[in-house]
């Protein structure tokens, strides 16, 4: 390290800039929990994270899809476990968090992208809302609002033992806008900004500004579950794709590896004065009017 105290401004200005763009973005060491890390959208980020030297901890309901997605990241040479969790029991999460504590001794990050929808709590184009199941519903509220807010007060508590740490969960275009079919989904995601803003406030104002809380709210993904709602057994699109895309400045679907830069930077140091935001990542959908 230079001794700043002799060198000329632009020197100085050189090695801040230089130092900066060392460190502002580093996250390598860092511990990285990611519940749903078995899914496209989770394990994209855990494939991501790990090249950038973080220890990442898969979680997700079933042993062999989180087993996989660590030994994908440690055959790739990163550093990976993978845990079978069922992110709506606080009990077997605690179970968990022991085990991570075991190996690695701190949590860092919490990335929780856990969650899915149901058949019986969407409506289809014939349907009413009078027609949605609400077990259902009750479902996909217990997997997409307490799947996420157990995680955080099981891991978040390690966090403010720490005071530090950084907490990402999963919103979506359908907590702000009243989109059509989606009922239980809208309903969670919704509850989900709530959450974020809320644990933001309580995390600062209790455990101090090392603690941050955010959400990423994606636009539209194709994935397993909603592949069919979106797309055509031959690739073209629904009427629905085609009504979301119209509506997408970008005229097109998201892909996985495009949530990964905010991810990066909701980790790092980047973001150190971020906290109680929602970032839309949707390719302009929820700036546009649709005229």
């Amino acid at each position: 390290m230079i001794d700043l105290r002799y060198t000329s401004l632009a020197e100085k200005l050189h090695y801040t800039l230089h130092y900066m763009e060392d460190t502002l973005f580093d996250v390598a060491d860092k511990v990285v929990v990611i519940t749903g890390g078995g899914g496209a959208l989770g394990g994209s980020m855990a494939h991501y994270l790990a090249t950038k030297g973080c220890k990442i901890v898969v979680l997700s309901l079933h042993e062999a899809s989180s087993a996989i997605r660590a030994e994908e990241i440690t055959t790739a040479g990163g550093e990976a476990i993978g845990i079978a969790a069922d992110v709506t029991s606080e009990e077997h999460l605690h179970q968990v968090k022991d085990t991570i504590l075991k190996k690695w001794d701190r949590i860092d990050v919490l990335i929780n992208a856990a969650g899915g929808n149901l058949p019986g709590a969407t409506i289809s184009p014939e349907q009413t809302v009078f027609d949605v199941s609400t077990d259902a519903i009750r479902k996909v509220l217990d997997l997409n609002l307490m799947g996420s807010v157990l995680p955080t007060l099981v891991f978040g508590k390690v966090m403010a033992d720490q005071q530090t740490g950084s907490i990402i969960n999963i919103s979506s275009m359908a907590a702000s806008q009243a989109i059509t079919r989606v009922l239980g989904y809208s309903i969670a995601k919704a509850g989900i900004d709530m959450f974020t803003r809320w644990m933001a406030t309580e995390m600062a104002l209790k455990f101090g500004d090392g603690i941050r809380v955010n959400a990423i709210a994606p636009g539209f993904f194709i994935g397993k579950q909603n592949e069919r709602l979106l797309t055509q057994e031959d690739g073209s699109l629904t009427a629905r794709g085609e009504t979301i895309v119209r509506n997408t400045p970008m005229k097109r679907f998201g892909e996985a590896d495009e949530l990964v830069g905010i991810v990066h930077y909701l980790c790092s140091d980047a973001s150190k004065f971020v906290t109680g935001t929602i970032i839309p990542v949707d390719g302009g959908f929820s700036a546009f009017s649709g005229v």
